[in-house]
């Protein structure tokens, strides 16, 4: 591997004009793509194989109102009034006469027709139904429902708008991401001391997410592709994009420093250093890629389409860095004296002086049993509240105060109970085509429903375009992330042999809320495989790259910590509602149920590539000296300072997201910057040269048939470096020669 990406850098190097402008012209036709084909992104979370998914299919063909998307506008009398009221009547009879002719409507109720009006008469909703999904609903119709409701505000009702048309908002560059992509750029200065080091290690970057954004958005017309796939794949895209550019330039700017020729100097460096890069991005596609396997649409596009970000992120760094290496030149070598040299020949142990890095390892690993202890304990103590694990789909209980549709759910909730939010729809089918046979076999189901614990109403059947069929609205008496309510949709359905013998209709749980659980159910079932999956391929990778059994099993320990910390600290915030106020999360309850997986799938990408970057130089040193202690030491002064950065630049990139109003991006954000800086500072940093200090000699041990097993990928670019090294001797060794045979050859000046 290293020998080809030292084949590529220099290939880069010398065609820079076409490499630049080939990028360039990608990502031109791959905007024009999206310009002339843009597609809708597609939020709809479908399970199929499921019960409820099944359905709902049904449904789509048979009711499309009852399967499609629905708003609620929400009217609220003046205190010491009521909305049955001659003037609030007539406000709300006109709000209905209005919002059917808003776009896509296919029918409004009356809380009149529909009884939605609250005990004390202080309360009413109207239901607004579409034909049609989320997705498909526009922007435009939603905007005509929010009209009409302000309308009867003039009239002294209070107004707000719910609904499930109400979803994730998608993909949002605001000031918090462009604070986040400053910080970055001064973390690049600092750590390299140039500003054209920085921009030179920016560019490469935001060019490879363009073109993954763009090539993403450009499949959205033939591929369903949900907005927070796209913010995924921005927020992925950019923090590897930054640090895959910053190790193999970090690399480039220590061998000028040295003296190296800029040509040589980068094809090293893609050759040494990306070969390490491109081993990360390759663990982080894998364990990405992954989630199609859990066989859940939406997931499985957001896992693809940020494996794909990260992909172009490491051809981005292995073809574009070099070639805009070849326009700087000599000019990115660090000035002599300037601190950028000095920082070059501290790390490789030249000026005699102690840097951070080296200092803090050995303040590690001073008391090294002491460390893994205080280290795993503070861990496994944040990790404690991950017992308490709850998943769920984020619902407009999770969205802004401010928002209308979390004022909406709120006033509903109060006023009629959480399980107005969350209705379930049963689908009762019997084998007899006739109408009344339905309508008779559909009452019967509905009495035998409103006998289950936790339902609060049962509405009456709704027929549908199949004589066989009829829908039936049950209202629990918990919310729609209640785990009561998850026990009421098994209760429904352990009920359904009884039912389908007494009644003679079979009966099939659905709505957005049942299909919300069964997509946490999927996904809860689906965790435990996953990481034992990922934990077992980080154990194979890592063998093959380091050669030992001690540091894979290390660094999967870690790696189970990280995680472990990571969701403990999301269930405190998210979930039980800890420093809520202060991070301005807006709804405390189940974490969003696919975060966990994204979680474990991202942060094992990373984990590796700080792993690989900190550990190669440490067995680089163990390789040459055989001193065990001292090459933790010695090892850590190659790449502390830069993993310290790369690690700041994620955590930058991912907590520029948090601020987000998105229910879905805002958790995972957090979640993602946390478990960066836990695995990078407290186990990569810490625990590792730690964990290796107490190992000794035995950290390094491999059994002799498994070592012939194992392929070499030579990751770190040993061979490479050894040829270069080689080829730097002889080419001095024929210098001298030369100069020699030159001496003797000389003339001698006869007076």
């Amino acid at each position: 591997m290293a020998v080809l990406l030292h084949r590529l850098g220099h290939s880069a190097y010398r065609h820079r004009k076409l490499v630049l402008g080939i990028w360039l012209f990608v990502l031109a036709a791959l905007i024009t793509c999206v310009s002339v084909f843009s597609g809708k992104l597609d939020d709809r979370f479908s399970v199929p194989g499921t019960e409820s998914q099944g359905a709902l299919d049904s449904l789509s063909k048979t009711l499309p109102e009852a399967s499609g998307a629905g708003a609620q506008i929400v009217f609220t009398a003046p205190k010491g009034h009521q909305v049955t009221e001659a003037p609030y009547a007539a406000a709300i009879a006109r709000t209905v006469a209005e919002a059917k002719k808003a776009p896509q409507v296919s029918e409004v109720v009356d809380p009149r027709a529909s009884g939605a009006v609250s005990a004390d008469r202080s309360t009413a909703i109207v239901q607004v139904q579409y034909p049609v999904q989320n997705a498909q609903v526009r922007t435009s119709s939603v905007d005509a429902i929010e009209d009409t409701a302000r309308a009867a505000e003039k009239d002294g009702l209070k107004t707000s708008v719910g609904g499930s048309v109400y979803s994730s908002k998608g993909v949002h560059v605001g000031p918090s991401e462009i604070i986040g992509v400053a910080v970055a750029l001064l973390v690049l200065v600092v750590t390299f001391g140039s500003l054209l080091a920085a921009g030179m290690a920016l560019l490469p970057a935001l060019i490879g997410v363009a073109v993954g954004l763009a090539g993403l958005l450009a499949l959205a017309p033939a591929v369903s592709i949900s907005s927070t796939a796209v913010t995924l794949a921005l927020m992925l895209g950019l923090a590897v994009g930054i640090d895959y550019v910053l190790f193999i330039l970090s690399r480039h700017r220590q061998q000028l420093a040295r003296g190296a020729d800029p040509k040589e100097s980068i094809a090293l460096a893609t050759g040494t250093a990306g070969s390490a890069v491109v081993f990360a991005g390759i663990t982080v596609i894998i364990a990405l890629a992954a989630l199609s396997v859990i066989g859940i649409p939406f997931l499985t596009t957001m896992g693809l389409g940020a494996a794909g970000a990260v992909l172009i992120a490491v051809l981005a760094a292995i073809t574009l860095v070099p070639a805009i290496a070849g326009f700087a030149g000599s000019r990115l070598t660090p000035k002599p004296g300037s601190r950028a040299a000095r920082r070059a020949a501290d790390a490789e142990g030249s000026t005699g002086r102690t840097t951070m890095g080296t200092r803090w390892t050995k303040w590690v690993i001073a008391k090294p049993l002491l460390t893994v202890l205080a280290v795993a304990g503070i861990l496994v103590t944040l990790a404690l509240p991950a017992t308490d694990l709850r998943l769920a789909l984020p619902d407009n209980g999770s969205a802004p105060h401010a928002s209308t549709e979390r004022k909406s759910y709120d006033t509903i909730s109060d006023t009629f109970g959480p399980g107005f939010n969350g209705p379930l729809l049963v689908l009762a089918e019997t084998n007899s085509g006739t109408a009344s046979t339905s309508s008779q076999a559909g009452a019967k189901v509905a009495q035998k429903l409103g006998n289950l614990k936790n339902v609060k109403a049962v509405l009456p059947p709704q027929p549908t375009s199949d004589p066989a069929q009829s829908v039936i609205t049950v209202l629990p008496a918990s919310g729609p992330d209640s785990v009561r309510t998850g026990q009421l949709v098994r209760d429904i359905r352990k009920a359904a042999p009884d039912i389908r013998e007494t009644t003679g209709a079979s009966v099939a749980v659905t709505g957005t809320t049942a299909v919300n659980i069964d997509v946490s159910n999927r996904l809860s079932d689906s965790l435990l495989p996953f990481v034992a999956i990922v934990v077992g391929l980080s154990l194979l990778l890592l063998m093959i790259v380091f050669r030992s059994l001690v540091i894979p099993v290390k660094a999967a320990v870690g790696f189970l910590l990280s995680v472990g910390a990571s969701l403990g600290l999301v269930v405190a915030v998210f979930q039980w509602g800890w420093l809520a106020d202060i991070l301005d999360v807006p709804h405390s309850g189940p974490v969003v149920s696919f975060l966990p997986i994204i979680l474990i799938g991202v942060l094992f990408g990373l984990a590796m590539d700080y792993e690989v970057f900190l550990v190669s130089g440490m067995r680089e040193e163990w390789a040459h000296t055989g001193r065990a202690r001292q090459s933790v030491i010695d090892g850590a002064r190659h790449n502390v300072r830069v993993v310290t950065a790369a690690a700041l630049i994620m955590f930058t990139v991912f907590a520029g997201f948090f601020p987000l109003d998105d229910s879905l991006i805002k958790p995972i954000a957090f979640a993602l910057a946390v478990g960066v800086a836990i695995d990078a500072f407290a186990v990569r940093m810490t625990l590792v040269p730690a964990v290796l200090a107490l190992a000794g000699r035995g950290a390094w041990w491999l059994p002799a048939w498994l070592d012939r097993i194992l392929p070499d990928l030579d990751v770190e670019g040993t061979s490479l470096q050894k040829a270069s090294a080689q080829a730097s001797a002889t080419g001095s060794a024929q210098g001298s020669a030369q100069a020699s045979a030159t001496d003797r050859k000389e003339p001698r000046i006869v007076s």
